[in-house]
């Protein structure tokens, strides 16, 4: 098993990371989009949904599933010595 070296602040750090860089990289992308439809259709959507619509929900559900991932294979480590 690949990540099986990985302690508990390890894994913990690892999973709050990972919904950092996908609430940052997902919130991004979200208002270069924005951007373009306001440009091109000449609406007036406000950037701020940007990360309360797609940032916040996917960064956390990110964080979830990293921390149910990175936390298990902690335990499996941990616990089958």
């Amino acid at each position: 098993m690949p990540l099986r070296g990985f302690g508990l602040l390890a894994s913990l750090l690892l999973a709050f990371a990972a919904g950092f860089i996908a609430f940052f990289g997902s919130t991004a992308i979200t208002i270069f989009v924005l951007l373009a439809w306001n440009l091109g259709g000449r609406h007036a959507v406000d950037y701020a949904d940007s990360y309360l619509y797609v940032g916040v929900p996917l960064g956390l559900l990110v964080l979830v599933a990293a921390l149910g991932l990175f936390l298990t294979l902690w335990a499996r480590a941990r616990f089958h010595k």
